[in-house]
């Protein structure tokens, strides 16, 4: 059996800009997308915490360490410079896999410089 997993997250990036008639869908500081093991090209989903919108696009290459998140083309309409985002990436993997399975959890500060990394999230506490 295969199972479909989170396989890297890049948590509450900040779009720094939209581009409606740039071709390419989201472009990614080089920084982030080593660091979340994304590649260019690779399918990503796109969940706009500010509005809500949730989008499946693909990554290309945004300049190294310029902190660059650009919601570009037909995307643009869905994403607006300042909005938080959240990009993730899934992989299947079988149950041998899954024994060895650790998602790369990457997350930053105000200008999308990398402030910590994880491999699990917290388990959420009820609330009271």
């Amino acid at each position: 059996m295969q199972r479909t997993m989170l396989k890297s997250k890049l948590h509450r990036v900040r779009v720094t800009q939209s581009e409606l008639h740039y071709e390419g869908s989201c472009a990614i500081d080089e920084t982030l997308l080593e660091a979340a093991d994304i590649r260019e090209y690779q399918q990503i989903d796109i969940y706009n915490v500010t509005n809500g919108e949730r989008f499946t696009t693909y990554a290309i290459r945004a300049e190294r360490d310029s902190g660059t998140i650009s919601v570009n083309g037909a995307a643009a309409h869905k994403a607006n410079p300042g909005d938080l985002l959240i990009i993730a990436t899934y992989a299947s993997y079988n149950e041998i896999e899954l024994q060895k399975f650790a998602p790369q959890l990457v997350y930053v500060d105000e200008h999308n410089r990398i402030v910590a990394r994880r491999n699990e999230i917290p388990v959420q506490a009820a609330q009271a």
